[in-house]
């Protein structure tokens, strides 16, 4: 199999990216985050919020804690990139967009997405089809 195959992300990267989306349209001001790349880029039918597993008041509890924690890591990076880091290893990247969404801080440092291949691919590719922020900013490393 080539490593390159263009495999769309697992159900727990599309889902997570949805949370994402889901808290800037369900959860009231002020955000914790404002996410809505993985959205654009997952393209999903127009019936995705009627899904189960996107019922707003069901998911509230994971969706804070998915935006919770992206802003404490993302607020931790923003500091120690005052200091002087030069670099941001992304483990299980997914569809992270830190990339794509702070450009005025990724720009000053290496950003690595380390993910599987054929997902990185995917997200490439739909990257290139549907520019979020920086097109030059997207996985630039994998497992």
């Amino acid at each position: 199999m080539n490593d390159e195959q263009d495999v769309a992300p697992d159900s727990t990267a599309a889902r997570v990216a949805l949370w994402r989306a889901l808290h800037v349209e369900a959860d009231p001001p002020p955000r914790v985050l404002e996410d809505e790349i993985g959205l654009k880029l997952l393209a999903p039918d127009t019936d995705w919020r009627r899904r189960g597993d996107m019922d707003p008041q069901f998911t509230r509890p994971f969706r804070a804690s998915i935006v919770a924690r992206a802003r404490f890591i993302e607020d931790l990076v923003v500091e120690q990139a005052s200091r002087g880091l030069d670099q941001y290893v992304i483990l299980g990247a997914g569809l992270d967009s830190f990339a794509q969404r702070r450009p005025e801080i990724a720009s000053h440092l290496r950003v690595f997405e380390v993910d599987q291949p054929g997902p990185q691919a995917w997200k490439r590719r739909r990257l290139i089809l549907h520019p979020a922020g920086d097109p030059g900013a997207g996985p630039r490393s994998r497992l």
